[in-house]
């Protein structure tokens, strides 16, 4: 996969890094920063400028952005209360209810969440779903989506460019940050479940007992 992307770039340049980092977006499992630091490091070798490299490359992200953003529209808090009301909510343990209680936390935390998950490996593509769902107000989105996309394009373009014919071996330090940062977004998750799950069972009990009285 990493040569067919790389000969993407090599023959398209700044329209096929755009394409691929709009497909990363919508498809997270492929990796921006193959496309992103080989874009860098063609700066030193082409007459491809950091700039637009970073500018086509933002323009990617956010029209995956944009996609999967539709994409949480869609699907709806509705649709979403519907299929947990059946057999997929008693197998998973959500409640409709449980949607409701999402939407608020995600509006508490919209603007940063938006911002900050947009330097976030694999995250960086799904925050756009719950925006979607939540319906987030498109120009703040929007906005935090450029932000936040251009700051992990800038640094991971620049960090291809210092590493010059090097950039591969760069990939391994940018693999460890890739990790960790999925590591701590996935121990926060289990941090916020473990925590209303007790939530759940302590308001069980209280209701259990108070029908016993």
């Amino acid at each position: 996969m990493q040569s067919a992307m790389i000969e993407l770039i090599n023959n398209y340049g700044y329209i096929g890094i755009m394409v691929l980092i709009f497909i990363e977006n919508v498809f997270p499992p492929i990796p921006s920063e193959v496309v992103l630091v080989f874009g860098g490091f063609l700066t030193t070798q082409s007459n491809m400028s950091a700039p637009l490299v970073i500018l086509f490359s933002t323009i990617g992200s956010v029209l995956g952005a944009a996609v999967l953003y539709a994409f949480g529209r869609v699907l709806s808090r509705e649709r979403i209360k519907k299929l947990l009301s059946g057999r997929l909510g008693q197998t998973i343990r959500l409640k409709p209810e449980d949607v409701t209680k999402a939407e608020v936390w995600f509006k508490k935390y919209e603007y940063r969440a938006v911002f900050v998950c947009r330097c976030i490996p694999l995250v960086r593509s799904l925050i756009s779903i719950p925006a979607g769902i939540a319906r987030m107000k498109l120009t703040p989105f929007f906005l935090l989506t450029v932000a936040g996309t251009a700051v992990w394009n800038t640094i991971l373009i620049y960090a291809g460019r210092f590493a010059g014919s090097a950039w591969e071996q760069s990939l391994k330090y940018i693999g460890w940050y890739s990790s960790l940062a999925i590591v701590l977004v996935l121990l926060v998750a289990a941090y916020v479940f473990i925590k209303y799950l007790d939530r759940r069972f302590l308001s069980a009990n209280k209701d259990k007992n108070g029908e016993d009285v």
